[in-house]
Parts: structure tokens; sequence; C-alpha cells
């Protein structure tokens, strides 16, 4: 991994969902910690799965909602609310899955989704690996250059950082 950038599984979230979103989070521009859809998410996780290890955090790097043993396996859980940014979620697990994998730690995902009372099992391929390099340059090219000029997405007006994207246009 380049000591360019740090890379977070919240930043290989970041974008796969919106360029800009990464730049200004990456910068240390926030506005996350208020947000309603946050305080849910919060909640949800405090609320569900009270019994497992929560919140495990390795190299200041990685945060994991809470990790399982199961089988002599390692399990790594994800808790989200909706489905709506699936891949973005998915792509945030693979990326838990690799960094583990580059230290030697085999393990396998699940995402959580309690209000749609599902699961999605994740397991690390080879194409995921590599994508997930990619990923990695590109998210170093993103955060080291120009703040990306915001685009317009369905998901938008639902974002902590709307108002600071797109001030001034007047509606949604």
């Amino acid at each position: 991994m380049s000591p360019l950038v740090k890379i977070t599984g919240v930043r290989i979230n970041y974008y796969h969902i919106c360029h800009t979103k990464l730049w200004l989070f990456s910068h240390n521009i926030t506005f996350e910690h208020e947000h309603e859809n946050v305080k849910i998410g919060k909640l949800l996780h405090e609320d569900r799965y009270s019994k497992s290890k929560k919140d495990v955090t390795i190299d200041n790097t990685i945060s994991i909602d809470f990790v399982k043993q199961r089988g002599g396996k390692i399990e790594l859980h994800e808790i989200k609310k909706t489905k709506k940014m699936e891949d973005a979620h998915l792509r945030q697990m693979l990326y838990y899955l690799y960094y583990l994998k580059q230290k030697g730690i085999d393990a396998q995902g699940i995402m959580n989704y309690p209000l749609l009372n599902q699961t999605r099992d994740v397991i690390l391929t080879q194409e995921d690996e590599k994508n997930i390099e990619d990923d990695i340059r590109r998210i170093e090219e993103i955060v080291t250059g120009r703040m990306p000029h915001p685009k317009r997405k369905r998901i938008c007006p639902k974002c902590a950082y709307f108002e600071f994207c797109f001030c001034g246009e007047g509606g949604e």
C-alpha cells in the first residue's frame, strides 16, 4: 500500500459513492457526525448487536462493526441500514478482507441489513484484489489533487455534504 494517502474503509466507500465527498472527507471537512442517517445507523448498531465484539479498529485504518469466530473462521460483519449503496458497502467490506489478507489473516465478510432482516456473504476473489488495488491508486489521485466538481446524483439531497456542494443553486 502506498504511503501517499491512508486508505480506510470509509475512503473506499466514499470513492464508490462520490469523489467530491471522498475529497472533502479526506481534507477533514466533515458534516456527518450531525447527519440524521449517521445517527440512525449508530442506533441500529448499538441496539441489534450488543453481544458481539463491536467496533474493532485495526491499525487506525479499518474499523469493523463487529467480529465473530464461527467454525474456526473469522467473520467480519458490517451493519447497513439499507441496500441503496450496496456496491459501495460491498467494496468497503472487500477492502477489509483485502487489508487483513495483506497481514496474513484469512477472513470472510457478512453484510448485515437488520431493517431488511437480510445478510449477504462476501468472499474476496483475485479479481476483487485487482479492483481494490486500482481503487487505491485512483483514491490517491483524487485525494492529492484538486477538489472534484460536485456531480449531482439522485442520492445528493440525502447527503450530509449536499448544502456544501450545491449551496446557491436553489432547490433540489
